[in-house]
């Protein structure tokens, strides 16, 4: 495993405090920080040939809104922090998806915050940070 730090950050409170939890780790360790921003998104559905050039279009749009909204910003605040920073976007259900950037970095730690923006999904189906802290291969940190 590398010395590198996961972070699932999707710019509610709860991640913003993991985000500081996660620098602070990083500097400490001397540990490079991969800040993750998933956009969930399921390829599973049954579309017609337009439908599916609509979904492509707008999947593009929401990338390139998500950059600049949440990725740019937050690699721009932590410039001269003393951190390696690397940002993903990626496109998935969060829990798996953060689970395929874990495993593809080697990565040896993983921090969520408690509560993101799909705070009400996840009281009915279930929270990604329940599921990480069960299937992820590394320890996992939940920040609140």
């Amino acid at each position: 495993m590398s010395n590198k730090i996961v972070l699932g950050y999707d710019d509610s409170e709860a991640a913003k405090s993991a985000l500081a939890f996660s620098v602070s780790l990083a500097k400490a360790q001397g540990a490079e920080l991969v800040i993750v921003h998933v956009l969930e998104w399921s390829p599973y559905s049954f579309l017609t040939p337009e439908e599916i050039e609509q979904r492509h279009k707008r999947r593009e749009e929401e990338l390139k809104r998500a950059e600049d909204a949440l990725l740019a910003p937050v690699r721009k605040s932590l410039e001269g922090e003393g951190v390696t920073v690397l940002t993903e976007l990626k496109y998935g259900h969060i829990a798996e998806t953060l689970i395929d950037v874990i495993k593809a970095h080697g990565a040896s730690h993983l921090i969520i915050g408690r509560t993101g923006h799909s705070a009400l999904s996840s009281r009915l189906f279930g929270s990604v940070a329940g599921s990480l802290a069960q299937a992820a291969p590394v320890p996992v940190t939940i920040v609140p």
